[in-house]
């Protein structure tokens, strides 16, 4: 009998020791799935960006680089002949993703579409005095050539760039040097969006002091409808087609 009743009581200390570990467990948070802790978040851009005096590389003579937009793709072709200081900025902002999440900010239909201001305020912050000197204009502002935006004062290149809707040609004599220029999805670039017209203060579209204090957000918020960049990739070119044997 005294067996009995010991194996009982052994049995209901368990039960009961059960019962409180399942009820602290319960008041504990469950870790999310997939995070460990103490791990930092992943920064939500290239670290690297903020230090534009150490981006330095020089580009190839040639290469493509391939915008995944909310329109669709578009392929622009850099020619570093062309454009060597330009040429070696845009090589390096696509390689570091500076453009992954910028807006096309100015679209002027029949003239041009104009982006190249970050996302976070902090990184147009970092890049807003890293100017480049002008190159000598060798190409011509025409449809689908790719150039940087500047000032009336020499040497006034950054970040910001434009590629051309029309003949702009007349740019050329004011120091507008194109770089490179679209070679697939022109029609793609050609429908982004452009129904708020130029920016303050000639038209009634993003003032470009908001976007570099402000960033994406002012413009998610202000300007819904405008297309953005997904991302900006330096990409191999296509392979040329076989060569045709005699007689085929």
């Amino acid at each position: 009998m005294k067996r009995i009743r010991h194996s009982f009581a052994l049995f209901v200390a368990v039960l009961l020791a059960c019962m409180i570990a399942s009820a602290q467990q319960a008041k504990t948070p469950a870790q999310s799935p997939g995070k460990t802790p103490g791990k930092a978040a992943a920064p939500k851009f290239n670290p690297a960006l903020l230090k534009p005096e150490e981006l330095k590389a020089e580009a190839p003579a040639t290469f493509d680089v391939k915008f995944t937009t909310t329109k669709g793709d578009f392929v622009v072709r850099v020619t570093r002949e062309w454009a060597p200081i330009g040429a070696d900025r845009f090589y390096n902002l696509v390689g570091n993703g500076f453009f992954d999440g910028a807006h096309f900010f100015r679209v002027v239909p029949g003239f041009v579409v104009q982006f190249g201001l970050n996302a976070h305020p902090e990184v147009s912050a970092a890049w807003r005095d890293a100017r480049i000197t002008d190159d000598p204009v060798i190409q011509s502002n025409k449809p689908g050539f790719i150039t940087y935006a500047k000032s009336s004062d020499p040497n006034t290149r950054t970040t910001q760039v434009y590629i051309n809707y029309g003949d702009n040609s007349r740019l050329d004599a004011m120091g507008f040097a194109p770089f490179g220029q679209v070679v697939e999805g022109m029609e793609i670039v050609e429908k982004l969006h452009g129904g708020y017209g130029d920016g303050a203060p000639r038209g009634q579209g993003p003032e470009q002091g908001r976007i570099q204090r402000d960033g994406a957000a002012y413009l998610d918020k202000e300007f819904p409808e405008l297309d953005k960049i997904i991302s900006a990739r330096i990409v191999p070119p296509a392979p040329a087609a076989p060569a045709k044997k005699n007689g085929q």
